[in-house]
């Protein structure tokens, strides 16, 4: 009798089922906008029973702000070119490219309902990216990290949900320009 365990799956069946579930909640804001997305309709997309779902999150609001929590990678390496405005630069291009994708747009909007009066699942993380690029940069920086959110960051969010068709490919090169100029 062969004592030999089957090999398990990288990410095993979580990853696959969680995999599944982001995918068809992206493609049913797509397709039907987020106020159209219940939690049943999800599962039918993805394959799995309704519960899979709920024993992750209570309701569709909370599911679509997870989801567009998780779309810009948390674990991507932040730029690190030993200036700090030219990390900023690229960190805001980065920020710009990733929310003109509409599907990415739109997740950002759901997420952003979601949050209700609370601070947004949505931007807490890249609050902190903003933050820990400024501490990089030591005592030496001549802006602050509220400077950079009010400056660079809410004019791009503000944009991509509100004025999507203005952006631009420089708009976040300018505002980070800006912020800079003025600082001096």
């Amino acid at each position: 009798m062969s004592t030999k365990r089957p090999a398990k799956r990288p990410g095993g069946r979580t990853a696959t089922v969680s995999s599944a579930i982001k995918t068809a909640v992206e493609e049913l804001v797509a397709e039907k906008g987020r106020d159209r997305v219940s939690i049943p309709r999800v599962a039918e997309r993805a394959g799995v029973n309704p519960t899979t779902v709920y024993r992750r999150w209570p309701n569709a609001a909370t599911m679509i702000n997870d989801i567009a929590t998780y779309r810009l990678d948390p674990a991507r390496p932040m730029p690190d070119t030993g200036d700090l405005q030219s990390n900023l630069s690229q960190w805001a291009t980065e920020i710009l490219e990733h929310y003109r994708k509409p599907i990415n747009a739109a997740l950002l909007r759901g997420g952003a309902a979601a949050a209700g009066d609370s601070e947004s699942d949505c931007l807490r993380g890249l609050l902190a990216e903003a933050a820990q690029l400024v501490a990089n940069a030591g005592p030496e920086a001549v802006v602050t990290a509220e400077e950079v959110i009010d400056r660079v960051l809410a004019p791009i969010m503000y944009r991509v949900i509100f004025l999507p068709w203005t952006l631009t490919d420089d708009y976040g090169q300018s505002l980070t320009k800006k912020l800079f100029d003025d600082a001096r």
